[in-house]
């Protein structure tokens, strides 16, 4: 039985438009001293995992092979011919191992602080992996946030996952105290996880199993990868099966997928403000800020972007206008 960590590469951050881009998603920017936050994923499973699987699209697996070879690790590479959601990644990652072996899934763009909470969060996971759970890790709320989903649970027993809340729900949530940030992270034995996916999504179950048999050095077909209902892992298996448990954290830990989330990461780690809490990113140009609290000034070759702090979340109706217009300003 080995423990393999599975690193779901796929997304591209449209939130973080303009500095994520199709050719360049989020993981992979190096903002954070030096490193990506693919690079930090990548050593901060290395303390509980033996090996690590890289599960990403045909757009973007050279910057994953590029950040691997910077991080001195072998790895095992699946690619995605085209996006089939999660479900069916983490499934082509199930099939490519001993159906004994216990994955720890965890995206690429997350960031997390604290080491030793999430190396102990992690042993806790795989203790109940091999009791035969499937084991999804909770973040204990820090505000009433509306970009993430909730896991409602009583001890390590999951009652209910719920979407995105309204701000007045989230508040709710977090006054009634047995409410959890749904990380979109799992843990459980490969086995397990087919067995489930087979019951309660047998067609993808069965798509992702010829896509994966008919594959060539990791790299899948097309046109039977387009076979594959494109579903989600909450909705295929987390929200339905009955070995679900959870794992209550206490590392801090933020998807930063949002300029809101970006910024408070930065203020944090003392990135420089003016007396007003406006921040430049992408410029050493003087930039000033008149009338203006807490905005994000933007800069990159080919765009700028300005957003107050609170609104963040609306970069979304910008991206969505360009790539209804095709625009080259996503590539």
């Amino acid at each position: 039985m080995n423990i393999v960590h599975v690193l779901l590469s796929g997304g591209i951050g449209s939130r973080l438009w303009p500095l994520s881009r199709k050719q360049s998603p989020k993981q992979y920017l190096n903002l954070f001293d030096g490193q990506s936050l693919f690079e930090m994923t990548v050593y901060r499973n290395q303390k509980v995992a033996e090996q690590v699987i890289v599960v990403g699209n045909k757009d973007n697996t050279h910057l994953s092979h590029k950040a691997m070879v910077s991080c001195g690790l072998p790895y095992k590479n699946i690619v995605e011919a085209t996006p089939r959601n999660t479900a069916a990644a983490i499934a082509f990652a199930a099939f490519s191992v001993d159906p004994s072996d216990i994955l720890i899934v965890t995206p690429s763009d997350h960031m997390i602080a604290g080491e030793e909470a999430y190396t102990d969060a992690m042993e806790n996971g795989i203790q109940k992996a091999k009791d035969g759970y499937i084991v999804t890790f909770g973040i204990r709320p820090t505000r009433p946030e509306t970009g993430y989903g909730y896991i409602e649970y009583v001890e390590d027993s999951v009652k209910s996952f719920r979407e995105k809340p309204n701000r007045d729900t989230a508040e709710d949530f977090i006054e009634k105290g047995n409410f959890l940030w749904n990380s979109g992270m799992f843990c459980f034995q490969a086995s397990v996880f087919l067995e489930e996916l087979k019951k309660y999504e047998p067609l993808v179950y069965e798509k992702s199993l010829i896509a994966w048999e008919s594959g060539k050095d990791g790299f899948l077909d097309e046109k039977l990868s387009l076979e594959i209902p494109s579903i989600s892992v909450d909705y295929a298996v987390m929200e339905r099966s009955k070995k679900i448990r959870v794992v209550p954290t206490t590392f801090e830990w933020s998807d930063l997928g949002s300029f809101e989330s970006l910024y408070d990461y930065f203020i944090d780690s003392g990135y420089p403000k003016d007396e007003y809490g406006n921040i430049v990113i992408g410029t050493d140009i003087f930039t000033g800020f008149v009338g203006m609290k807490r905005t994000i000034f933007v800069h990159t070759k080919d765009a700028f972007l300005i957003v107050q702090k609170e609104k963040s979340q609306d970069v979304k109706k910008i991206y969505n206008m360009l790539e209804k217009h095709q625009s080259k300003l996503l590539d």
